[in-house]
């Protein structure tokens, strides 16, 4: 099996850093924080216009997938960046969508989603649903039944202020049957997927900044990043990052084939970035003396991020049983 990325993957990462880079997520991310939505919600329309949310959606709806490659690749860079809002629970919900059947209700929201213009949560095991408040509406999956809400309780207060939980309430009925528990187990998949990749992208930039830092911090005279024990610290969170990386892609690709072990070869994925993701972050707060914690240092906003990501979508005891079930 092939874990390279092409050449035009690769542009696509490449090509999407330098968009958000040049976005100032922090600034967005605290906004969003705040419950101030406009600045994370015109950062969405020009991720949208890129293509980003197209790759979950079918062509027939105005989209580019399913491409679970590109879609792994594109939230890499979006974990990179820290990019707030329910970017994975909206491409879980293409796929769910997409997976139940060609539903008029269905097709509407999809066009939406590839567009950017509908922002469409997913809640599916769990009680709380990301970032409601936010979203134009969300689907709460319970057993073989499927409802569209867009009302909520109030914002529960998270490890990640830039993750604002709340329980959705009410909602119409939009499908019933084995279908719609079916169309959610890909979906969770799906959401699994995303979520390993942004907890990869984060990982990296975590290690990224933490290397700068004991480039310049010095003690005794000398860089820290000369002492061996750091080194050797820097050295296990990138082995555990390059370990997880071809596990994230070796799962998009099982996902793309549609093989039967998709399922376990994502939860792997999910594990594996997960715990990487939230090692590079206990590097980056010792590293930097705990400064890292700080609110006034943009780094604690991928330091707070690390942990629910780890946790979202099924925690690492939860996805290690998913990876030994038959």
């Amino acid at each position: 099996m092939r874990f390279l990325l092409s050449d035009e993957q690769r542009e696509f990462a490449r090509t999407l850093d330098g968009m958000l880079g040049a976005c100032g997520t922090p600034a967005v991310v605290r906004a969003w924080a705040s419950g101030e939505h406009k600045p994370g919600r015109d950062l969405w329309a020009r991720i949208a216009a890129a293509g980003v949310f197209g790759l979950a959606v079918p062509e027939r709806y105005d989209g580019l997938g399913p491409l679970p490659v590109e879609l792994a690749v594109a939230f890499s860079e979006l974990g990179r960046h820290a990019v707030p809002g329910p970017l994975v629970e909206t491409v879980a919900a293409a796929a769910f969508l997409d997976r139940l059947g060609d539903g008029a209700a269905a097709g509407e929201w999809l066009t939406g989603i590839a567009s950017g213009d509908a922002v469409v949560g997913l809640c599916a095991g769990a009680p709380f649903a990301l970032d409601a408040d936010a979203a134009d509406a969300v689907l709460v999956v319970r057993g073989d039944t499927v409802f569209l809400t867009d009302a909520h309780g109030p914002v529960q207060p998270s490890l990640d202020p830039a993750r604002r939980l709340s329980r959705p309430l009410g909602g119409t009925v939009l499908a019933r049957g084995p279908a719609v528990a079916a169309a959610a187990e890909h979906a969770v998949d799906i959401a699994r997927l995303a979520t390993a990749a942004q907890a990869l992208g984060l990982g990296r930039a975590l290690l990224a900044a933490t290397v700068e830092h004991v480039k310049r911090r010095t003690q005794f005279g000398v860089a820290i990043g000369s002492f061996q024990a750091v080194k050797h610290r820097l050295a296990d969170t990138l082995i555990g990052l390059e370990f997880a990386q071809p596990l994230v892609h070796a799962a998009a690709l099982a996902v793309a084939a549609g093989t039967p072990s998709a399922g376990r070869e994502v939860a792997a994925a999910k594990v594996a970035a997960g715990e990487a993701g939230h090692a590079a972050a206990r590097t980056a707060l010792q590293l930097h003396g705990a400064l890292g914690y700080t609110e006034e240092l943009d780094l604690s906003l991928w330091i707070r991020k690390a942990r629910p990501l780890r946790d979202a979508w099924g925690t690492p005891a939860d996805c290690r049983a998913r990876v030994l079930a038959v």
